[in-house]
C-alpha cells in the first residue's frame, strides 16, 4: 500500500483522538486543576518513553545542542496550545473556544508557506473552502452564540494563542522530522513542558497528591485517555504522518477534529445533531478524501518518469 495513504490512515486515526479530548476534559474537570489535567497525562507518557529513548539519548553525539529547539517547542507551542487554551476556555466560553479553534488548519497552512515554504495548489484551496463551509455548517449554533464582548476578550486571545502555539509545534516539527524519530521529538518536547508545569502544579495545585485516592471511575478514565490517547498514541501516529506529508495536508486533515466531535458529542454528551450538522460533518469529510485521492494522483504521476528511468 502506498505510504502516503498509510499516512493519511495515521491522520485520520490521531484526529478521532483529539477529537476525544473535549470528552476527556468533562471527565476529569470535577477534580483535577486545569495544570494537572495536562501535567499528569504529559508526565506519565514522558515516564514510559524513557526506557525507549534512552539507549538513542546517549549515544546520539551532538544531541545536547539540538534540545534548544525542543525547549523552544516547548515554550512557544505546547504550553500555549495546552495551558493557556484551557484558561482560555474557562475564561471565555465552549461556542467561542469551538470557533476560534476552527482556524487552526488556516494558521498552519499559513506557517508551512512562510517557514516551510510550501505551495497552495488549486487542489488543495477547493479542499480547503469545501472544509471550511462543512464546520460552518458544523458550527452553525455555536456561531449564534459567540460572545465578542470585552469580558471575554482576554479568553479569546488566550484560545488563539493556543491555536497558534499548535501551529507553530506543527511545523517546526515538520521541518526538523528527519533529524529525529517520532518518539525522539515526543520526549524532549515533554521533557521541557514538564519542567515548566512542576513549579506551576506545586504552587497552585500541590494537594493534588491528596486527593488522588478520592478520584472516581471518570476522573481515571479521563486521565488515562489523555495520557494513552491524547498525549502519546495520537502524536506518535501524528510524527509519522508528518514525515511522509506536506504540512499543508497535515493541517488540512485537523478539520477532522470538527467531523468526529459531532458523533462523540451525541453519544456521550446527549447532545442533539441537526441535520445541517449532520451535511457540514460530510463536507469536511468529502474534503478530506478529495485531497487524499489529489495528492495519491500527484505522487503517482511524478514517480512513473523515474519508473521509466531504472
Amino acid at each position: 500500500m502506498n505510504r502516503k495513504l498509510l499516512s493519511w490512515s495515521a491522520l485520520l486515526a490521531c484526529n478521532f483522538m483529539w477529537s476525544l479530548q473535549f470528552l476527556c476534559i468533562k471527565l476529569v474537570q470535577d477534580q483535577v486543576g486545569a495544570l494537572c489535567t495536562v501535567f499528569i497525562p504529559v508526565f506519565i507518557a514522558t515516564v514510559f518513553m524513557l526506557p525507549f529513548v534512552w539507549k538513542d539519548l546517549r549515544s546520539k553525539k551532538g544531541i545536547w545542542k539540538h534540545l534548544r529547539i525542543f525547549a523552544l517547542l516547548a515554550i512557544v507551542g505546547q504550553f500555549p496550545a495546552q495551558i493557556l487554551m484551557t484558561y482560555g476556555t474557562q475564561l471565555s466560553t465552549a461556542s467561542n473556544a469551538g470557533i476560534i479553534s476552527l482556524t487552526l488548519p488556516i494558521v498552519s497552512a499559513s506557517l508551512a508557506v512562510i517557514f516551510l515554504k510550501e505551495k497552495m495548489t488549486t487542489g488543495r484551496w477547493l479542499c480547503f473552502g469545501i472544509a471550511i463551509v462543512g464546520v460552518i455548517l458544523c458550527s452553525l449554533k455555536d456561531i449564534h452564540n459567540i460572545n465578542t464582548g470585552w469580558s471575554y476578550m482576554l479568553g479569546n486571545l488566550l484560545i488563539f494563542s493556543g491555536v497558534a502555539g499548535s501551529a507553530f509545534y506543527n511545523t517546526i516539527c515538520k521541518k526538523i522530522a528527519n533529524d529525529f524519530t517520532e518518539m525522539e521529538m515526543l520526549f524532549y518536547t515533554y521533557i521541557f513542558l514538564v519542567a515548566i508545569l512542576l513549579p506551576l502544579v506545586l504552587f497552585y495545585e500541590r494537594d493534588i497528591i491528596h486527593r488522588i485516592p478520592d478520584f472516581t471511575r471518570n476522573t481515571w478514565t479521563g486521565l488515562i485517555l489523555l495520557t494513552v490517547f491524547h498525549n502519546f498514541l495520537s502524536m506518535i501516529l501524528f510524527f509519522t504522518a508528518l514525515k511522509k506529508l506536506e504540512a499543508i495536508q497535515v493541517a488540512l486533515s485537523n478539520f477532522l477534529i470538527t467531523f468526529f466531535a459531532l458523533p462523540i458529542a451525541a453519544i456521550f454528551l446527549k447532545e442533539v445533531l441537526s441535520p445541517v450538522a449532520i451535511v457540514g460533518g460530510t463536507l469536511v469529510l468529502i474534503s478530506t478524501l478529495l485531497i487524499t485521492i489529489v495528492e495519491y494522483r500527484n505522487s503517482t504521476q511524478m514517480a512513473k518518469p523515474s519508473l521509466r528511468k531504472v
